[in-house]
């Protein structure tokens, strides 16, 4: 067939790229509507901390003009007084939107985190501002510490004894990953050649970039079983016993399969780090824990191995903001590989960040992460724009003013909405599984047609077809966009379903378009047998 071949080359590619073919198709038929479940950007956006962040903005402008230095020019804002004038213009502005919710954060800030109202409002106006480089660059102090309480609400499960972490607020979670990969390199924690354990199936980025020349690391899945609500079995952690295994990177909730991981498969991997694997690097991108309820990241389990990113993107609606955050436990055991290195590599080390740190031989890994970001030379101006910062922290203070979750319901009902009516569309019974962000979902076709059409069918199904041929035919035939979820090294010809970013009528329509493609290739075959 020529689609067979056709489809055979983009095979190679990643499913982001294959999206964009599959996109092309469905656009050339004027005569449906597309609809494109690939991207995982969410169609809702949080409306109160935005409210809060834009009203902040119209007193910081206040407080800058207070000092003019030409018509239209403002000046440095001046921290004594700023807490009685920031009350005054809620007073003044009270009714209008934003204005509650700043005197909410406020007495927060104040009465809880029992901050010093001039010293937050300050730092605040200053970063809303942007009139000065990030200070310090891996994140403003005060900015980290209300991140840090928010990130100990929702992903260490409010234990605050597990300690504290060190916070790097990057242009996202991508950015991060970018970040902990240089370093890790760099700094001589992973060596070309080392072994490293992906929990699979997984977001195709972190397959992709171990495989580069730049660190040419050896993979080895750590595979989620579909048909126990895609957990990791007990044989698999058990790899991660392996010494040769120098690093654990997951994705949790998963991503494409949208499942954390169960308590009883955080303490199996924290028994074996505590007892046999004290070395193991864990990294743990923690994007969709918000979406389960009760969630807690590997973090909370493994601190001192643990290197979290979180980005803000998913949960507010702000992927366009680049919002996201590193963390790493203030005792690590990255800081001590460091600085365990023999005296060739500590040597090579103190030069390459000596320009930078005065005592480069104790500069923290989080601290050279945020230097390798601007590639050393420009550590200067390294760190993420504080008009940034300062929206992380209205999106963090937003939640942790929120004491009864109301936002958390808001958004968790979105999606297990859709989740409900795209199975219902199908035709199957949704799972049933409250380890499920319902963020995404994942939909095993060969499994859809056994269960509907018989074993036989999907043999058939399977032998016939390339892999991609399904989500190929659905955007060319049904004009609907998935994601080939055998990319993510989910099983070969299933689809991965973002259920963020369409209205919640199209997943009807996309669960009747899976169906009703399925039923064409069955009549296929059944005509084939006659």
């Amino acid at each position: 067939m020529q689609r067979s071949a056709e489809e055979k080359g983009y095979e190679a590619l990643s499913p982001f790229e294959l999206k964009n073919k599959l996109i092309s198709m469905a656009e050339t038929h004027h005569e449906r509507m597309m609809l494109n479940a690939g991207r995982g950007n969410p169609n809702w956006v949080a409306i109160a901390p935005r409210e809060g962040f834009f009203r902040f903005g119209l007193f910081a402008l206040e407080e800058s003009q207070r000092t003019p230095h030409r018509p239209g020019l403002g000046g440095v804002a001046q921290k004594e007084g700023l807490s009685k004038r920031f009350e005054d213009h809620l007073a003044k502005n009270s009714g209008k939107p934003g204005a509650q919710f700043l005197k909410d954060i406020f007495s927060y800030v104040c009465n809880t985190l029992k901050i010093n109202g001039d010293d937050f409002l300050n730092e605040m106006v200053d970063g809303i501002l942007g009139d000065h480089y990030p200070t310090p660059d891996r994140m403003l102090t005060l900015c980290e510490r209300i991140v840090h309480k928010y990130l100990e609400q929702e992903m260490l499960g409010g234990d605050a004894s597990i300690g504290t972490f060190d916070l790097f607020a990057t242009e996202g979670g991508t950015a991060a990953m970018d970040y902990i990969f240089t370093t890790l390199a760099e700094n001589k924690i992973i060596h070309k050649g080392d072994k490293i354990a992906l929990g699979t199936p997984i977001f195709t980025p972190y397959i992709e970039i171990p495989r580069l020349n730049d660190y040419e690391l050896v993979e080895l899945e750590v595979k989620q079983d579909e048909n126990s609500d895609w957990q990791y079995p007990d044989k698999e952690i058990e790899k991660l016993a392996d010494p040769a295994v120098k690093a654990f990177f997951l994705v949790n909730p998963s991503n494409p399969t949208s499942v954390s991981m169960q308590q009883k498969s955080l303490d199996k991997i924290a028994e074996l780090v505590n007892t046999r694997r004290k070395d193991l690097i864990v990294l743990t991108d923690d994007v969709y824990g918000t979406f389960v309820n009760g969630f807690k990241s590997l973090a909370a389990a493994v601190p001192h191995n643990t290197i979290l990113v979180y980005s803000f993107s998913k949960y507010f609606g702000a992927t366009g903001w680049r919002l996201g955050v590193i963390g790493i436990h203030q005792d690590n055991i990255f800081d001590k590989r460091i600085a365990s290195l023999p005296p060739a590599g500590k040597e090579e080390l103190h030069a390459r960040y000596c320009t930078v740190e005065l005592d480069p031989d104790h500069m923290k890994a989080i601290d050279r992460m945020v230097a390798d970001s601007r590639s050393v030379a420009l550590h200067h101006t390294a760190g993420l724009s504080t008009p940034q910062q300062v929206l992380m922290v209205m999106f963090s203070l937003h939640c942790l003013v929120d004491k009864k979750g109301a936002y958390k319901s808001m958004a968790q009902d979105i999606v297990a909405k859709r989740f409900k009516t795209l199975y219902a569309a199908v035709g199957i019974p949704h799972p049933v599984n409250a380890y499920d962000a319902h963020y995404y979902t994942t939909i095993d076709i060969p499994t859809l047609a056994a269960t509907r059409y018989g074993k036989d069918f999907a043999e058939y199904l399977v032998k016939s077809y390339e892999p991609i041929d399904f989500v190929w035919r659905l955007a060319d035939e049904k004009s609907i966009v998935l994601m080939d979820g055998g990319g993510f090294d989910a099983p070969n010809m299933s689809v991965r379903v973002s259920l963020a970013n369409l209205p919640d009528s199209a997943y009807d329509a996309i669960g009747k378009g899976i169906s009703s493609l399925l039923e064409d290739y069955y009549n296929t075959w059944k005509a084939s047998k006659k």
